[in-house]
């Protein structure tokens, strides 16, 4: 295919965009892959579809190699299956709901689990039946809060999800492993720098969970892996070693202290090692008590929790939405304080929150035994030396605080280290909660109902348009791999005269023949304009037909490397079908 940009649908821009905030958005808008049509919502133009367009192909070349079928569900659902799994009302804001004319509830789907389950519980019902693969390819809706950076986080973006149904835990296991090699080939086909971390299931539900994170310094998600074996995981699944529990024999008594003016952690170290107490405190002997409100989705009313963490540590909100999903939570105001007055704003104990029935959760290194700093319960006074386990027993344990570098790895070796990176696929082992609740079950060879367990496997295929660019581009603009590139070759003809015009075309016309895929600049805007919209356009291999025609030569640049070379006129096509391959 030849394809003129003096007719293509096609304006580059010199600016970036003022919404911009990444480079892979910047450069898409400028070279014109997209444009904004309000928050979150993107249109491809003909490049940008050609990219994504390539990415699916792959996609999907995969899942059919795997044994996977394509199926299409539309986009537009009926509110009772998500009702009968609850996800009507777990999903909060996130959905997108509407009425059709009579009254009807119905939503753009996010997932599609349920109607999945309901259409292989349709069509199937013997154990011959099973194993099942099926996919789909498709646009999803979500009411992101925030919708950011472009494509990679829309409201409207395009996915790969498919689905296992198995008879046993084993089955799904190894329908888990398959998927799993499935997008361990795509990513390394696409070229994508990426790790695979343990995650959580969160409104998905389910078991085993592993996201595949690509490795860029923009990345929403921040994930740790450690120093001495391939442990790796997203901070929001990261599960805390616990240290073993203490004797209480022979600890000291807990004692109230006036601690005036102390309502910080910093305030209240700094108070103490001046008090002359005969130990040196910092901040990873105090207990510091974080209140929030809580409700299930659908609740009416809000419950108070408190969540007990280390000083020295913050919450990390994602960690604890991971922990409370599919509640919702919201940080405690004036007014919430004002009704609750046993609550003493920055001098809160457990005393009072284990009294008034307050839900109390601490970080699992508050053990028995443990002895903490922590608020007494009334305005500038603190205890010293409150022991979990004889003082206080909190209602249970909470993943939230914070993790960080230098923490203790998991699996018990080596240390953390944190890196960001974007979430590009992620599997589940959803188990039997989808067709539990929908009735999926296979007659088995006894003629006894054998319930269905299920895997769910997505891959956001138009994010990762936006995480190749994020991977591979450059001072001077995008920079496209091969395998995804719009075009194979990019023709350039630097110039008006009609000699590098009819040598340009002759060259596109010599390239279409042999099957190369050409972007032909034959344009009569000036070679500097046209150098610039190459390089930022980001076709991996540029031909210039310029002055060095008039020597017999044509420059052949690799985007990729910066490199150039003068190739003869009869040999530049060779030349560029060896670089294709």
């Amino acid at each position: 295919m030849i394809t003129r940009m003096s007719t293509l649908f096609l304006r580059t821009l010199r600016e970036d965009p003022a919404d911009a905030e990444v480079p892979s958005h910047k450069l898409l808008v400028r070279a014109g892959y997209v444009r904004r049509v309000a928050p979150g919502v993107y249109s491809w133009l003909p490049l940008g579809l050609r990219v994504l367009r390539k990415v699916e192909a792959i996609v999907r070349e995969e899942m059919d190699a795997m044994g996977a079928q394509e199926i299409q569900f539309p986009a537009l659902l009926p509110r009772e299956p998500y009702e009968a799994t609850n996800r009507w009302t777990e999903y909060g804001p996130n959905l997108f709901r509407l009425k059709d004319r009579k009254g009807g509830d119905y939503l753009l789907g996010p997932t599609h689990e349920e109607l999945f389950a309901l259409t292989v519980k349709g069509e199937y019902s013997s154990y011959k039946d099973y194993p099942l693969w099926l996919y789909q390819i498709q646009n999803k809706y979500r009411d992101e809060a925030r919708p950011r950076a472009g494509i990679l986080r829309g409201r409207e973006f395009l996915m790969k999800d498919s689905y296992s149904f198995d008879l046993t835990d084993e089955g799904l296991a190894e329908s888990y492993a398959a998927h799993r090699a499935t997008y361990v080939r795509i990513f390394d086909r696409l070229g994508l720098r990426y790790v695979i971390v343990k995650a959580t299931s969160g409104a998905m539900g389910g078991s085993a969970s592993e996201e595949f994170l690509a490795e860029v310094p923009i990345g929403e998600d921040t994930f740790v892996r450690s120093t001495d074996s391939d442990y790796a995981a997203n901070v929001e699944a990261v599960v805390t070693p616990a240290p073993p529990a203490r004797d209480l024999a022979g600890l000291p008594d807990a004692q109230v202290h006036h601690t005036p003016n102390t309502p910080t952690i910093d305030t209240l170290v700094d108070y103490l090692n001046k008090a002359d107490l005969g130990r040196e405190f910092t901040a990873a002997d105090t207990l510091k008590n974080v209140l929030f409100k809580v409700r299930l989705p659908g609740a009416a009313d809000w419950d108070i929790l408190a969540v007990g963490v280390p000083g020295d540590r913050e919450i990390d909100l994602k960690r604890l939405e991971a922990s409370l999903a599919p509640a919702e939570f919201a940080v405690l105001e004036e007014a919430d304080f004002a009704k609750n007055p046993f609550l003493v704003k920055g001098y809160i104990g457990p005393q009072a929150l284990l009294d008034n029935g307050v839900r109390y959760l601490v970080d699992p290194r508050v053990v028995t035994g443990t002895a903490w700093v922590t608020g007494a319960d009334k305005p500038d006074h603190h205890v010293i030396d409150l022991v979990a386990g004889r003082d206080f027993t909190p209602d249970g344990t909470i993943e939230a605080a914070e993790v960080r570098e230098g923490d203790p790895a998991p699996d018990g070796t080596g240390t953390l280290v944190a890196a960001r990176g974007i979430e590009i696929g992620h599997v589940f082992q959803l188990g039997r909660k989808y067709s539990e609740a929908l009735g999926l079950d296979a007659l088995g060879p006894d003629s006894k109902p054998i319930t269905i367990t299920m895997g769910s496997y997505g891959i956001g295929v138009s994010r990762l348009v936006a995480v190749i660019a994020e991977q591979t581009f450059d001072e001077i603009g995008l920079v496209w791999p091969r395998q995804v590139s719009p075009a194979d070759v990019h023709i350039v003809i630097a110039g008006k005269d009609d000699t590098l015009r009819e040598a340009g075309e002759r060259l596109a016309a010599d390239l279409h023949a042999r099957g190369v895929d050409v972007l032909l600049d034959d344009r009569t805007a000036s070679p500097g304009v046209k150098f610039k919209d190459a390089e930022l356009i980001g076709v991996p291999t540029i031909v210039v037909v310029g002055r060095g025609l008039a020597n017999g030569v044509l420059e052949v640049k690799d985007r990729v490397s910066g490199s150039r070379e003068e190739v003869a006129v009869d040999a530049v096509v060779e030349h560029v079908a060896s670089l294709i391959g």
